[in-house]
């Protein structure tokens, strides 16, 4: 690391750091109206430790929140259900996980008052010529807007996602998830993690409060942390655009919103204690909630074919041209219960 790797703001509701790896959003601690301080943002244990330098990119600082285009990574097709093997493609021989934006240092940009921006090349071949995003506190709430925009040399079609992680309490069911209503979600048609699956495979369910597990039963997967040592994902269909997380341990409650237009879907990664691995573990614990054009992040090849997902009408993969960039805004907000 050098001395230019982070970069931070103070406004009059909180403080916020940014790092060129990834781009990642992390800490960010706010200031309630009852002028108590929270912090959020998940930052992974190993983060700091030694090992970590050897590391994907992706991995090696994990923490926050930051964007991914492509998004997914593509997965082995052994095992699974014939709806989704028959279209799962192998990888790019470029391919990264979650994308070259992950992965690698960003650029500071010069930016407005009281705001951050960044910016990262992608390698030639791809068909993404840069992306770009500014974070800018707002200056009269616990708040932070955020814009990204991608640019392109040539009109394709990619998955997308914002990825998004945050803090869980150590008590079991000490947090809940927050849905205003959905139409259907989805779980993982296989193992997110060998050994570590709660949730039944390629199921479908209409409230969060009962997803079907592998013992034939249902769990409430909105109580968070999860009691099982798990590893999971469950794509949620139909969200208005909205999503919370309540701390209860804590006393706050973050909101998540987005343009529900570019994200049909919503990622829940669920990531407790599953993975037993360096650097993971056993001891990671948090939640993605994550906005995507995508098919559970399963890669470009599988998020462009006519995919189960896709067949039900959700779009697994978005447009874009060369005549103008893309630009989404979302924005992360806290509040006292």
């Amino acid at each position: 690391m050098n001395g230019d790797d982070y970069r931070g703001l103070g406004w009059a509701h909180g403080a916020l750091t940014v790092q060129r790896l990834g781009a990642m959003l992390a800490p960010v601690t706010f200031v309630l109206a009852d002028g108590r301080q929270v912090s959020p943002m998940h930052i992974a244990p190993w983060s700091g430790e030694r090992e970590a330098k050897a590391l994907p990119g992706i991995l090696r600082r994990l923490r926050g929140e930051w964007p991914c285009v492509p998004f997914g990574y593509s997965v082995p097709v052994d095992g699974w259900p014939e709806e989704w093997a028959r279209v799962m493609g192998p990888p790019a021989p470029d391919e990264e996980v979650h994308g070259h934006g992950s992965n690698h240092d960003w650029t500071w940009r010069a930016g407005g008052n009281g705001s951050l921006s960044l910016a990262l090349a992608y390698p030639e071949a791809s068909p993404v010529e840069r992306i770009e995003r500014t974070i800018r506190p707002d200056p009269s709430a616990p708040a932070i807007d955020i814009e990204f925009r991608v640019f392109v040399r040539r009109a394709c079609r990619l998955p997308i996602g914002l990825h998004p992680v945050f803090r869980l309490p150590l008590e079991t069911g000490a947090a809940n998830l927050e849905l205003s209503g959905f139409d259907e979600g989805r779980t993982y048609p296989h193992d997110v993690e060998p050994g570590a699956s709660l949730f039944a495979r390629n199921k479908t369910f209409f409230e969060l409060i009962s997803v079907p597990t592998r013992g034939g039963d249902t769990i409430d997967a909105s109580r968070l942390p999860l009691v099982a040592d798990t590893e999971e994902l469950l794509q949620i269909e139909g969200v208005d655009g909205t999503a919370a997380l309540v701390n209860h341990e804590d006393g706050y409650r973050v909101q998540l919103s987005w343009q529900k237009e570019h994200f049909p879907s919503l990622l829940l990664w669920y990531s407790n204690r599953g993975r037993k691995a360096a650097p993971w573990n056993g001891r990671h614990v948090a939640i993605g909630i994550e906005p995507i054009c995508s098919p559970f992040g399963l890669g470009p090849a599988t998020a462009l074919a006519d995919n189960p997902v896709a067949q039900s009408g959700i779009a697994t993969a978005l447009d874009f041209s060369p005549e103008e960039p893309f630009v989404t805004r979302y924005r992360i907000e806290a509040s006292a219960l």
